[in-house]
């Protein structure tokens, strides 16, 4: 694409004759000199119509990604406003955890201790086995 020799370039090279008004110097036979045939000031007008349908494709362009910037933007606001929330949601059920923890460690010490504990869950371990037995005899 760019500078493969043996292949033709869709570009025609412009020189600086191209946008001279004096034509004395430029031979009759040259590809610049039948180009100078066409006034300047046509070429100049045809140059500066590229030039504003290139600049109206860019600001169009520019307004869009304009247009998604602000809908991102937009977006990015509520998804920062539900993680605040969830953040906030998330610290308060922490502290509620916090709070059953320690309230479960005191009941275990009031309780008496640890011994206790494993008595209950044994307990409840035959409970849930004598339940089994009675279902399924």
């Amino acid at each position: 694409m760019f500078g493969k020799s043996g292949e033709k370039s869709d570009y025609n090279k412009i020189s600086l004759d191209d946008f001279s008004d004096d034509d004395s110097s430029q031979e009759e036979n040259s590809p610049s000199a039948a180009r100078s045939r066409t006034p300047a000031a046509g070429r100049s007008q045809i140059l500066m119509k590229q030039q504003d349908e290139g600049l109206e494709m860019l600001g169009q362009s520019a307004e869009r990604l304009g247009k998604m910037s602000l809908v991102i933007n937009e977006e990015l606001g509520f998804q920062n406003k539900m993680l605040d929330e969830m953040e906030d949601g998330l610290d308060e059920a922490g502290d509620n955890l916090d709070l059953v923890t320690r309230k479960t460690q005191e009941f275990i010490e009031f309780t008496g201790g640890q011994q206790n504990c494993i008595m209950i869950m044994t307990l409840a371990v035959i409970a849930v086995i004598l339940l089994f037995l009675i279902l399924y005899t």
